[in-house]
C-alpha cells in the first residue's frame, strides 16, 4: 500500500505516459541504429531477427499493428549508415533511457548528482549496448538451426527429442535479456546504489506483470480492436503500440515504487531512504 501511494504521489501515471511516448519516439530511431550496426558487420538480415526478438513477448495484436512500419523502416537503404544521421538516431533512441532514469530517480526518492552530458552519454552508452546485444541474441538464433543440423547428423537420436530447441530458445533469450536489462537499469541507471536483492522484488514483479498485461491487453485487443480503428483511422497502430506501452511503463514505475518501499521499510529509525541509497554497501551492512 506505502507502494501504491508513493506511486501516485509521484505521478506515477504521468511519468508512465512520459515513458511510453519516448520509448515509442525512440524505437525507430533505434531500428536504424539497429540496421547501420548490422549492414556494418555484413548482414542487414541479422536487424530484421532483432526487432523479431524484441517483438516476441509483446502480444501478438500489438506486434502485428506495428510489424508493417518496423519492416519499412529496417528495408529501407540509408546512404547515411553510420554518419551524422546515424549519430542523431543514437541520440534520439537515448531519450528513452532517460525517461527511465527520470522514473527510478523518482522512485527511490534520489536527487541526480552527475552532470547532464555525463547522464546523456551513459544512456547513449547502454542504447549501443542493447544494438549490439539484439544482434548477437539475433546471430544466435540464425545460426541454431545450423548447429542443430549439424549436430543431427552426429547424435541424431539427442537431437530429435529436441525439436522444439529453437522455438523456446527464442522466447527464453527474450525474457532472460528482459531479466537483465530490467537488473541493469534498476541497480545502475538511477543515482545511488542498490544491492541485487533490494531490487529482485521490483524485478520480479515487472516480469510477472508485463507478462499479464500482455496477456490481458491482447485478449482485449482480440475482441474491440475495431474500436481503434474507428477512432484512430491510419493512427491505429500507432494508438494500439503506445497503450501497450503506457500499462508497461505504469508496471515498470511500479515496481520501482514497491523495491522503494522494502527498502523504507527495514531502514532503522531515523534514516532516510536516500541516505541508505547513498551509502557503501559495507557501511549499508554496518
Amino acid at each position: 500500500m506505502d507502494a501504491f501511494y508513493t506511486f501516485l504521489a509521484d505521478d506515477g501515471w504521468a511519468i508512465a505516459s512520459h515513458i511510453a511516448l519516448s520509448t515509442l519516439m525512440a524505437l525507430f530511431p533505434f531500428l536504424i541504429v539497429l540496421t547501420s550496426l548490422a549492414g556494418f558487420f555484413g548482414s542487414k538480415d541479422l536487424a530484421d531477427q532483432a526487432a523479431s526478438l524484441m517483438l516476441q513477448v509483446w502480444p501478438m495484436q500489438v506486434a502485428d499493428a506495428i510489424s508493417g512500419e518496423v519492416h519499412d523502416v529496417l528495408t529501407t537503404t540509408r546512404g547515411d549508415a553510420l554518419t551524422i544521421g546515424v549519430v542523431l538516431a543514437v541520440y534520439f533512441a537515448s531519450n528513452g533511457v532517460e525517461s527511465l532514469r527520470v522514473a527510478l530517480n523518482r522512485a527511490y526518492s534520489v536527487i541526480e548528482p552527475r552532470r547532464w552530458y555525463w547522464l546523456r552519454l551513459e544512456s547513449i552508452g547502454y542504447t549501443l549496448i542493447a544494438a549490439f546485444t539484439a544482434l548477437a541474441m539475433a546471430l544466435f538464433i540464425v545460426l541454431g538451426p545450423l548447429m542443430l543440423e549439424a549436430a543431427r547428423r552426429h547424435i541424431p537420436l539427442i537431437v530429435e527429442t529436441n525439436e522444439h530447441f529453437v522455438n523456446v530458445t527464442r522466447y527464453s533469450i527474450t525474457t532472460a535479456a528482459l531479466v537483465i536489462a530490467l537488473f541493469i537499469l534498476h541497480a545502475w541507471l538511477p543515482a545511488g546504489r542498490r544491492s541485487f536483492l533490494q531490487i529482485l522484488p521490483g524485478i520480479i514483479f515487472t516480469v510477472i506483470g508485463s507478462l499479464v498485461s500482455g496477456i490481458v491487453f491482447g485478449q482485449y485487443l482480440a475482441r474491440f480492436a475495431n474500436n481503434y480503428v474507428s477512432m484512430y483511422a491510419g493512427l491505429a497502430s500507432v494508438i494500439i503500440a503506445l497503450v501497450f506501452l503506457y500499462f508497461i511503463a505504469a508496471v515498470f514505475v511500479y515496481g520501482g515504487e514497491l523495491n522503494a518501499a522494502i527498502i523504507k521499510s527495514r531502514l532503522p529509525r531515523g534514516v532516510s531512504l536516500q541516505a541508505a541509497q547513498s551509502l557503501a554497501p559495507a557501511e549499508t551492512q554496518a
